[in-house]
């Protein structure tokens, strides 16, 4: 049914400094920012292997107005995933097989608020109750598809990973493997850090569902979005750009798979827990 994620939601308060703020942790200029609709705007960062969308209030409107209040309870965070599809409404016929309870399916649109250019999809939303809270989106780019731009050295090409907690790693099991169909890889505990670890790829990046051990869970409870992992080429290379434009961040360290280094940002990712990672070549 999924073919990749085509993109990830981040809310923000004001869509300017939100786009300022990822291009100065990605290293690259947004692809595309929207006129405004509804009362919101957004801006969107195109990756290897998928993007980043920002969304901010803006003016008056139905959707500006529950971005105001979305922030108001929570604060900036992220917030949906939009996996793509490649043929709709057979997937929309197999989402509602598989007990998603799928929207109709819709016609959207963007205009760039640069050049006027238009871009065009279809997409539906699957039921939040079926999708352990997490707001879940399958779309077909039809006409306008943006395309990645140049990045600085150093740069963040891709997404390596993008961790979703849940209180219930069997639920997610079931929902992200056999629902979404994602490819699921890998089920392990580790002790040591209390934490069961659910791997599912799909579309050249990997879903990591974590699991912590020992605390009190309700199992009903929803799934989060929680955390990502961007993917560069030249670890030193973005350590040092980070460095010098006033982030803050750890030293590079090995990370937990043989041949990969890491290191932490700990402030400019609009609270959005976040590891910069590159691997060795194979």
């Amino acid at each position: 049914m999924i073919t990749a994620l085509d993109h990830f939601v981040l809310i923000c308060p004001d869509l300017e400094a939100g786009a300022d703020a990822y291009s100065k942790l990605l290293g690259r200029s947004p692809d595309w920012l929207s006129v405004a609709t509804d009362g919101a705007a957004t801006a969107l960062f195109k990756l290897e292997n998928t993007a980043l969308e920002l969304i901010a209030p803006t003016g008056e409107g139905a959707v500006g107005d529950r971005l105001r209040e979305l922030h108001s309870d929570s604060g900036p965070g992220l917030t949906s995933l939009a996996f793509a599809s490649n043929d709709i409404e057979t997937d929309h016929h197999l989402a509602g097989r598989r007990g998603l309870a799928p929207s109709d399916i819709i016609a959207g649109d963007s205009v760039s608020a640069e050049t006027g250019a238009k871009r065009v999809w279809k997409r539906f939303r699957c039921a939040d109750e079926a999708c352990a809270g997490v707001k879940t989106f399958v779309i077909q780019q039809v006409s306008g598809v943006v395309q990645s731009s140049e990045a600085e050295p150093g740069s963040v090409g891709g997404l390596d990973h993008i961790v979703i907690a849940t209180p219930n790693p069997d639920r997610a099991v079931a929902h992200y493997g056999t629902r979404l169909g994602l490819d699921f890889r890998f089920d392990r505990t580790a002790e040591e850090w209390k934490t069961r670890f659910l791997f599912f790829r799909t579309g050249g990046l990997t879903f990591e569902v974590i699991h912590r051990l020992g605390q009190d869970n309700d199992p009903t409870g929803s799934d989060s979005i929680w955390g990502l992992t961007w993917l560069v080429k030249d670890i030193e290379g973005a350590h040092s750009r980070l460095s010098e434009g006033g982030f803050d961040v750890s030293d590079v360290r090995n990370g937990r798979k043989k041949g990969s280094r890491v290191f932490t940002v700990r402030d400019g990712t609009l609270d959005v827990p976040t590891l910069f990672i590159a691997h060795e070549p194979r």
